[in-house]
């Protein structure tokens, strides 16, 4: 698929690669993720406060309503779901997003703590903006700390490539769900006197922390990571988008596309 896909034939691709539909994560991951969530454990809230109480039963019925997963409490093990149209639904309001940053020529930070899958759709997203005279911005390029027990207590930093944040140990890029890295590179900015980003595209901790830092935030989410749908319900989030966050890059291609195109950006042969 060279050109950007309609959407019926998105649907198509999304399904055939279980990207939507019958995904991979099981039942029993989604809920000791969101059991997690709900006992507020750092690593699984990305960097956002959560403005309730969410038990584990609230969010079941969440993630039911936003990503499509089983919302019977007593099904406890097997294969979840996450219903297409929600995916496409969300789609479509990340990409009018995504346009209007492109048709204000706005200032946007694009990151993804998940590198390994979800890099390439960052990079096309940050092509198709610096074409339509954004500012991508690379703030806190540079910056480390130490990680965390649960993660090695390794010296992260922040690098960019093509435009698209990551976190960095050594010369490996690694998967993060911290907010630490957002939280840096605003800080840098405002330290620097320079403005804020009007737009973060992101997913994990650098959506979440955005989000709660009160920026404009869209982002991509797995059925087992909550956080962003909560933030989404409490205004936080403006768009979280269900999908298999682990699939093989080249997948994601005809999502890219799909957006790209409604977004009224440019699409690349590469993207």
């Amino acid at each position: 698929m060279t050109a950007a896909p309609t959407r019926d034939e998105l649907r198509d691709h999304l399904l055939t690669h279980r990207i939507a539909g019958a995904v991979a994560t099981p039942r029993e991951d989604n809920l000791r993720k969101y059991a997690m969530f709900a006992e507020r454990d750092p690593y699984h809230l990305f960097g956002l406060e959560p403005e309730r109480v969410w038990t584990q039963g609230d969010v079941v019925k969440l993630m039911a309503d936003r990503a499509g997963v089983s919302a019977d409490p007593k099904y406890r093990s097997g294969q979840d779901h996450i219903d297409v149209e929600l995916t496409l639904d969300a789609l479509d309001r990340f990409a009018d997003r995504l346009g209007q940053a492109g048709e204000l020529r706005q200032r946007v930070l694009l990151a993804t703590g998940h590198p390994s899958t979800l890099l390439a759709v960052h990079l096309a997203f940050a092509a198709g903006l610096r074409d339509a005279g954004c500012e991508v911005t690379e703030a806190g390029a540079g910056w480390s700390y130490q990680a965390s027990a649960q993660v090695g207590r390794k010296r992260r930093s922040i690098a960019y490539f093509g435009g698209v944040g990551v976190t960095a140990e050594g010369g490996s890029l690694v998967h993060t769900h911290s907010a630490r890295p957002i939280r840096a590179a605003l800080a840098s900015l405002a330290g620097d006197g320079d403005p804020l980003p009007d737009l973060v595209v992101a997913d994990h901790g650098w959506c979440g922390g955005a989000g709660q830092a009160g920026i404009d935030a869209i982002g991509f989410a797995d059925s087992n990571d909550p956080a962003l749908f909560v933030g989404e319900a409490e205004g936080a989030v403006q768009v979280a988008v269900p999908l298999d966050d682990g699939i093989a890059p080249r997948h994601y291609t005809p999502m890219s596309r799909y957006v790209l195109a409604r977004a009224g950006l440019t699409v690349r042969p590469e993207a």
